[in-house]
């Protein structure tokens, strides 16, 4: 094995790196040119930057085929997302239902809103591949539940939720889908009308190639939503009350130009390369890195085998090695970064059986080679013979 200094990158589960060189470009064009303060005053840079984010909405609501690109709403990231989501649908009295496979950044809102005695919230179990029970889905949906979250891709293993029926259940019942498409956006087809979606809560910088402090949340037609922020929008500033229009309803502050100008080219790489490509290379990757890790002693696989039920998100464990150990040789002795421990999803380490140690997560980008995955399986595979040799 060559372990010659490297800087292999196996983290874009958690911000995806590195970006198509347009997106750095604009980004950089924005702050030079249009840094003026959106709907704020009539300067050419201000008109400059309201038509930077004014695309941004357009392209995004073209890219989920949402009708009306008002109901897109910028935020900061999927976090900022799914508490505007949590916090702007639920009342007093509401019951919700979540999966075992959800972040933190849904179970510690609704942690929250149930310890002050807002609302009851029940758990969806998931399998040890981290796909949801939805028998058990079904006997738990009742008059009062108002809402049911699922993250459509689990950040820890790749499993991708039974979206459309999860959705047929939850609307059978009344209930409003709000679907973190944190792990999914960019890497898996997502329509809002074919697959009728109340909340889609993403993120600009992992599978949509954009910076960091980019994000949004869809808001179908006809769900209004108490404003979880308020401020400044430019508009109606004679009112003590935010706008009642989308977006301003849900949005307030300066955005994140910058940052939405790069989005825009992360956007426009996804549609040149075609999602339907990046999905097929992805799912060829992680049948490829599958292929080459199974027979490895001492390593265990975490989630669905079959590709086309995961996306490229990986997780490991390896037999009488902690995980944090395991990442730090890796990186170490090899030039590999990963990411180790539990993910901010302590629940869906449950599931699979992995808590409280956590595991390796391995997850492979757009721009990852068949090369860098053969260089992963044989480090994994040199270090699992050193453990054995060593006893």
């Amino acid at each position: 094995m060559n372990t010659e200094s490297r800087n292999l990158y196996f983290d874009n589960a958690a911000t995806s790196w590195p970006k198509p060189e347009p997106v750095y470009g604009a980004a950089e064009r924005y702050l030079r040119r249009a840094s003026g303060n959106p709907g704020r005053t009539g300067s050419t840079q201000t008109i400059a930057a309201e038509r930077a984010l004014y695309q941004a909405r357009e392209s995004l609501a073209r890219f989920f085929n949402a009708a009306d690109p008002s109901r897109i709403v910028f935020t900061f990231n999927a976090t900022d997302a799914l508490n505007m989501a949590l916090k702007g649908t639920l009342a007093p009295g509401d019951h919700v239902l979540y999966t075992a496979m959800e972040h933190n950044s849904v179970l510690r809102p609704l942690g929250g809103l149930k310890r002050a005695g807002l609302i009851s919230t029940q758990m969806i179990p998931c399998s040890e591949e981290g796909l949801p029970d939805l028998d058990f889905l079904e006997r738990a949906l009742r008059r009062r539940t108002r809402l049911l979250a699922v993250n459509h891709v689990s950040n820890i293993c790749g499993a991708i939720a039974p979206l459309k029926e999860m959705l047929a259940l939850a609307h059978r019942h009344g209930a409003v889908l709000l679907v973190d498409a944190a792990q999914s956006a960019g890497v898996l087809p997502i329509d809002v009308q074919a697959l009728p979606i109340d909340l889609l809560a993403f993120t600009g910088h992992k599978g949509l190639l954009g910076p960091a402090g980019t994000g949004g949340l869809y808001v179908r037609p006809g769900l209004e939503l108490k404003p979880w922020r308020e401020g400044g929008t430019g508009s109606f500033s004679e009112q003590d009350r935010q706008p009642e229009s989308m977006p301003e309803r849900l949005e307030a502050g300066t955005l994140n130009g910058p940052g939405l100008a790069g989005l825009i080219e992360g956007l426009n790489f996804i549609e040149e390369q075609g999602l339907e490509q990046i999905r097929s290379r992805e799912m060829a990757l992680s049948a490829y890195l599958r292929a080459k890790l199974s027979p490895i002693p001492g390593l265990t696989l975490h989630g669905p085998a079959e590709p086309s039920r995961c996306t490229a998100v990986l997780s490991l464990t390896m037999a009488g090695v902690d995980c944090g150990e395991l990442g730090y040789t890796l990186e170490s002795a090899y030039g590999i970064l990963s990411r180790t421990g539990l993910h901010c999803a302590p629940l869906a380490h449950r599931a699979l059986g992995t808590f409280p140690e956590g595991t390796v997560r391995l997850s492979p980008g757009v721009f990852t080679a068949e090369a860098d995955l053969a260089y992963l399986a044989g480090a994994l595979a040199e270090i699992a013979k050193d453990k054995a040799r060593k006893g």
